[in-house]
């Protein structure tokens, strides 16, 4: 914008000249006018247009005066600014930062940065691949240290090493097995406070840390995923025996009132009932149609039938 204020006016300068050598023609100096006139008007429009600037949504302009980066922040909206300075737009929407899958790829969205997952140790030796994805953003009042210290990709400066870095230093004080499991929440914890401070001062704001996968070594996996095979199979074990020893009681129960049924009719049950009902039976027996002869057991007491038809 600059380059083009200063072509207008050494466009007019070189009209002034040039209107020195016409004089004489009328008609030449009153071309020579109107080009002055339209570098002036030029000049006007330019300048107009370079005093406001136009701030997007989610974005903040940081002024730069001659190469000075000035204190105040130019927010959403049209902003009134010295036509000579040059405005810096900085993103302060939630950014991304990923590390998952075998490596780099490129991303639609330049909000989102990704590279692959991460590898790191365990306090007992072991290898663990992590995938984690980080939320942040900038704070726009800090915006101008931001630009006058470390830059417009502080992304690369600052985010990466020290979400790396702190994800590899707190690994090193838990088992692999307490990360994949256990104290999960506990580590992520340990990581965001991590981060926390490497941001502080910087004008970097952390959201989030999520933990979206722990990939241990193979033959670890395959022990942990045989502890809960059996531990699994021992809870069915203690479901079965107490199934059965639920089932024995119930025999036992039946067993003691069938006893106890018995003891009771054997107290009660006297011979002239026996044969009250053993007659009754009989009865029954002989108005049956499908009988022709009844063979009965008999004492001295009973008497047997033979061809009641």
């Amino acid at each position: 914008m600059i380059g083009i204020i200063v072509f207008f006016i050494v466009a007019i300068l070189i009209l002034s000249i040039v209107k020195k050598q016409f004089k004489e023609n009328q008609q030449a100096e009153k071309i020579v006018d109107l080009l002055r006139i339209a570098a002036g008007v030029g000049i006007l429009v330019a300048i107009l247009f370079k005093s406001i600037v136009q701030v997007d949504p989610g974005e903040v302009g940081v002024p730069i005066l001659f190469g000075n980066v000035q204190n105040n922040v130019l927010t959403s909206g049209l902003n009134l600014v010295n036509p000579l300075v040059e405005v810096e737009m900085l993103d302060t929407k939630t950014l991304t930062y990923s590390m998952y899958g075998q490596g780099t790829e490129e991303v639609a969205d330049d909000r989102v940065s990704r590279d692959g997952a991460i590898t790191t140790l365990s306090a007992d030796g072991l290898t663990l691949t992590l995938e984690i994805t980080v939320w942040f953003r900038l704070n726009p009042g800090d915006a101008p240290q931001l630009l006058r210290t470390i830059g417009v990709s502080y992304i690369d400066k600052i985010v990466r090493p020290a979400i790396r870095t702190s994800l590899r230093d707190m690994a090193v004080m838990f088992v692999a097995t307490d990360i994949y499991s256990a104290k999960r929440e506990i580590y992520i914890r340990a990581v965001t406070e991590d981060i926390e401070k490497s941001f502080q001062g910087r004008g970097i704001i952390l959201e989030k840390v999520l933990l979206r996968n722990v990939a241990l070594p193979d033959k670890v996996r395959e022990a942990i995923d045989e502890k809960i095979s059996a531990e699994q199979r021992a809870q069915q074990m203690v479901f079965v025996l107490q199934k059965e020893r639920q089932e024995a009681e119930r025999k036992q129960v039946e067993a003691k009132g069938i006893a106890e049924a018995q003891r009771i009719i054997n107290q009660t049950i006297s011979q002239p009932y026996l044969q009250w009902k053993y007659i009754e039976t009989l009865k029954e027996l002989v108005n049956s149609p499908n009988n022709s002869f009844i063979i009965t057991p008999f004492d001295q007491s009973l008497v047997p039938m033979f061809n009641v038809k």
